[in-house]
């Protein structure tokens, strides 16, 4: 409305930022106290005294994120400059505490080899938001790290935000349901790389146009994989909701790294068959709203159920 009335400007790219700390995050932060409770390492648990730091850190976190989701979406409404980045800075802040909250969870316990990929998933993701607003900070200020220029800093946020945190939690939440099943191994493989490579893709902007092709068609290729996985998990969901959203985030992310890659290639070429703009109203909401949005949806909604059996076993 605000770019509709000239008060500000407000582009696609903007606006699909704008997702993930009113959408994404809070979703992102149920779905990790699901996952996380049902560790027996649990930062949740009283018989984890050091963990309670990392809980005590997600709390906060958890309770200053509409707050901080606010200031996020106003800096957005000024041109960049102090004020803007003095906003952004709110949503730096809870950024930074779940990234805190994610090294305590990790290192307050060593977890054991059946859980530890589950557990870098976890702190990945969270690191991922502390990287992604970082470069919020650094967009809004109208600073130019590495001589980088806009919008490609503002999309670095929207990258640690999307292919970063929400699609490492997606990943670790695939991981933990697919336990004593068979795609558990074709997991542990493929997990790494989607977890590691949003890193070496955002390296690769400043690097070499290259190993930005390279890294980002090797990322597509995982995140593909996690799809498939992610659809033959998603058909053994116990709730029908969940099984729907699941199968909609499989679908939505193969045309989404379909033309990701074709992006990659026309980049490297110097070809501008898809512009940025294009590929923010199609890539970003085939990943955003379609994979990220309903894969987070699904394992809440399927996680939710299963705690439900959970309590009910307990109390027979």
């Amino acid at each position: 409305m605000a770019a509709h009335l000239g008060v500000a400007r407000i582009g696609g790219i903007e606006l699909l930022f704008l997702l993930a700390p009113l959408v994404i995050a809070p979703l992102g932060l149920e779905l990790g106290r699901g996952l996380t409770s049902r560790l027996p390492t649990s930062p949740f648990r009283a018989h984890n005294p050091r963990g309670k730091w990392g809980a005590r850190w997600w709390l906060l976190a958890r309770g200053m994120q509409p707050a901080a989701a606010a200031c996020a979406g106003i800096a957005l409404l000024f041109p960049p400059g102090r004020v803007a980045g003095v906003l952004a800075g709110g949503w730096l802040v809870f950024c930074l505490l779940m990234g805190a909250a994610g090294i305590i969870d990790f290192f307050s316990s060593w977890p054991d080899a059946s859980e530890r990929l589950f557990r870098m998933a976890l702190l990945a993701a969270r690191m991922d938001l502390a990287v992604g607003g970082s470069w919020l900070v650094a967009s809004r200020l109208g600073m130019r790290p590495m001589r980088i220029q806009e919008p490609i800093g503002l999309l670095t946020a929207v990258h640690f935000h999307f292919a970063g945190f929400a699609t490492a939690m997606i990943a670790a939440a695939t991981l933990q349901f697919s336990r004593g099943q068979g795609q558990e191994l074709w997991l542990k493989r493929i997990v790494p790389f989607v977890i590691g490579m949003p890193y070496v893709v955002a390296i690769g902007f400043v690097v070499s146009p290259g190993l930005k092709m390279a890294a980002a068609a090797l990322f597509s290729l995982s995140v593909a994989a996690l799809a498939v996985l992610l659809r033959s998990g998603g058909r053994r969901a116990t709730q029908s909701a969940a099984r729907v959203l699941l199968q909609v985030a499989a679908v939505a992310v193969f045309a989404g790294m379909v033309l990701s890659s074709g992006y990659a290639i026309a980049d490297f070429l110097g070809r501008d068959v898809l512009t940025i703009p294009q590929m923010a109203r199609t890539h970003g909401i085939l990943n955003g709203v379609g994979f990220c949005m309903a894969g987070l949806l699904g394992w809440i909604v399927e996680g939710e159920n299963h705690a439900g059996r959970e309590g009910a076993r307990r109390r027979c």
